[in-house]
């Protein structure tokens, strides 16, 4: 570590969000071909992988768990409704919760979207063990920025 009139100088590639940053924007090139034929978005891809677990969820859990604002989901859960993947639904408990269901067309492409996870264990070479262990780390992590900043 470097030092200058200012204190300690980290270089850049020590930085751990650019390490995360630059980690995500690779991951991000290697996923657009792969769900470029899935006729996917990133975001689409993550909205389907949440409705397999759950097949219908409330717009608000989406947006929770994927921590997406409405104003970008709501036009996204649209553009997935006219390609078919998902049927948005009023609740008949109360009408201003929308819930958002799985198609049987945006079930298919579960079996199809395989090849995205397993191109990430690919290019990465590491164990599955391993990717499991770092993605551990990283959710440790986001779970105690997201306490610290809501301590605030």
């Amino acid at each position: 570590m470097k030092q200058d009139n200012q204190g300690p100088h980290i270089p850049l590639d020590a930085h751990l969000c650019f390490s995360l940053y630059a980690c995500s924007r690779a991951i991000f090139r290697m996923y657009r071909p792969l769900l470029d034929d899935l006729d996917l978005t990133y975001p689409q891809y993550l909205v389907l992988l949440a409705l397999w677990e759950h097949e219908t969820m409330s717009v608000k859990d989406i947006s929770e768990q994927l921590v997406l604002d409405s104003g970008t989901l709501t036009p996204m859960l649209k553009r997935m409704e006219a390609a078919g993947l998902v049927r948005r639904e009023r609740s008949k408990e109360d009408e201003r919760v929308l819930h958002i269901r799985i198609t049987d067309k945006g079930i298919a492409l579960k079996d199809q979207s395989m090849c995205v996870p397993m191109s990430l264990l690919e290019a990465s070479g590491m164990s599955e063990a391993e990717i499991g262990v770092l993605n551990g780390a990283i959710q440790k992590l986001l779970h105690q920025i997201n306490e610290s900043s809501s301590a605030k």
